[in-house]
């Protein structure tokens, strides 16, 4: 499987898992010309903000470290975009999260990082 469909792969099963939750799926692999954001769901009335992050094994690390504050100052430039694009106000309720993928373990790491633009 290339990168790229691997990726996808991944991302649907996060989206899958984070639905089995409650979440409702707004958009997947949103992109301007901030960078991407793997998911944006909705957690009730919480805004939320997802990195999807996956590694077969372990000798790369675990997948949450590969959120450096640069990926996440990317994240929360583009959320700032979606919202000013969606017309979500800046006082709505929002939260940057990381689902980590290895193996068959899915770890969601909710409120993982503040907002850093």
């Amino acid at each position: 499987m290339n990168t790229r469909k691997c990726g996808s792969f991944y991302e649907q099963k996060a989206a899958n898992f984070l639905a089995a939750k409650g979440y409702i799926i707004l958009e997947k692999n949103f992109r301007c010309k901030f960078g991407e954001i793997d998911l944006i769901a909705l957690d009730r009335e919480v805004l939320v903000f997802a990195e999807v992050k996956y590694r077969s094994g372990r000798t790369s690390g675990y997948p949450e470290e590969a959120v450096s504050f640069y990926k996440q100052r990317k994240i929360s430039q583009t959320a700032d975009y979606y919202c000013m694009k969606n017309k979500i106000s800046e006082r709505a309720d929002r939260r940057f999260d990381v689902i980590a993928i290895d193996g068959g373990n899915i770890r969601h790491h909710v409120n993982a990082f503040m907002y850093c633009g």
